[in-house]
């Protein structure tokens, strides 16, 4: 019988358990050699089973594998993520020796995305104004049509084509909404095979009702929705923000929220949680969550899921599935 590749878990040890529940515990013990009472969560100190380790299995609250760390690590061969970003535990290192790197961001964009599709179809119906007027009047008027609101025909703009986004533009096409989408890295004929029409983001804050922000959180898309783009969005237009707070200016936000022009459907914010006394948590067009359209509960076995799935790729020689191209990691969250 071949030997099983050396493994380690590489987290915080309080997630193990919700990543890898029994049943996906045995899988990935049944293709890597891996002990899930002994999970690292510094590789200082780690140096005996580092020197063996072929495969870590990472997630959140991994420490950093550097250069250093690698030196320790001569048979390392592949990284399975089982959460999303990598940026910020793997360095530069990793990918000039050419180890494999996997990660579960695919799994982890599905909860986003299904989060922006409820918020999206929920703005649509003017879920917003209506809570508040019932909530004030405590009555209606059985039979009344509310002729302002309506998903049929309703424009929705993603500003980015991140593995979220394209989830979204995925998960809209049942619906009779036309979908409008700015990313400078996509072509027409990309987004045309996404469902979605190209547009410039100028263009998209003006035409959408509905503006979802699902671009990585970089230097250069701080403030990406700033006031004069705030101030372009037609009345009654809902900004959704799935992705990260930064990417809203939250002043200018506040101050059109107040005049109550826009309404927000906010799981992120900048600063993240807002202050207590934020005006955020008080106005009644904005609906606000913490931070939980990613992956939570029993979401976590999802990630798992797809780690084992690359693990046992990775023991029968076949290709990552989910491969993370340091190409593209610049323009990524």
């Amino acid at each position: 019988m071949a030997q099983l590749p050396k493994a380690m878990f590489a987290m915080n040890p309080v997630f193990l358990p919700q990543l890898f529940p029994e049943p996906l515990l045995r899988r990935l013990t049944a293709v890597l050699d891996i002990d899930p009472d002994a999970v690292t969560e510094r590789f200082d100190g780690a140096d005996d089973a580092l020197a063996e380790v072929e495969v870590i299995v990472s997630g959140w609250g991994a420490p950093v594998l550097d250069a250093e760390a690698l030196e320790r690590a001569p048979k390392l061969r592949a990284v399975l993520h089982a959460a999303g970003s990598v940026k910020g535990h793997l360095g530069e290192a990793v990918w000039e020796r050419g180890i494999e790197v996997a990660s579960a961001a695919g799994a982890n964009a599905l909860p986003v995305a299904e989060y922006t599709l409820a918020a999206i179809l929920m703005a649509g119906k003017g879920i917003f104004d209506l809570r508040e007027r019932f909530r004030d009047e405590r009555t209606f008027e059985l039979g009344h049509i509310h002729p302002e609101v309506g998903n049929f025909g309703l424009h929705v703009g993603l500003i980015g084509a991140s593995a979220i986004g394209r989830r979204v533009a995925e998960l809209l096409r049942p619906f009779d909404i036309e979908v409008l989408l700015a990313d400078p890295y996509v072509s027409a004929e990309d987004a045309a095979a996404l469902g979605a029409r190209l547009v410039d983001l100028d263009r998209l804050v003006t035409e959408a009702h509905v503006v979802s922000v699902h671009a990585p959180d970089l230097p250069e898309t701080r403030h990406l929705i700033d006031a004069a783009r705030l101030a372009a969005m037609k009345d009654g237009t809902v900004l959704v923000n799935t992705s990260r707070g930064r990417l809203v200016d939250t002043d200018a936000l506040v101050a059109e929220l107040r005049t109550g022009r826009l309404s927000a459907v906010l799981d992120v914010t900048h600063p993240e949680p807002p202050p207590a006394d934020s005006p955020l948590f008080d106005l009644p067009n904005v609906f606000m969550t913490p931070h939980v359209a990613g992956s939570h509960g029993n979401e976590l076995a999802r990630m798992g899921q797809c780690i084992v799935e690359e693990a046992e790729r990775l023991a029968a020689g076949l290709p990552l599935a989910h491969r993370v191209d340091p190409e593209l990691l610049g323009r990524r969250a």
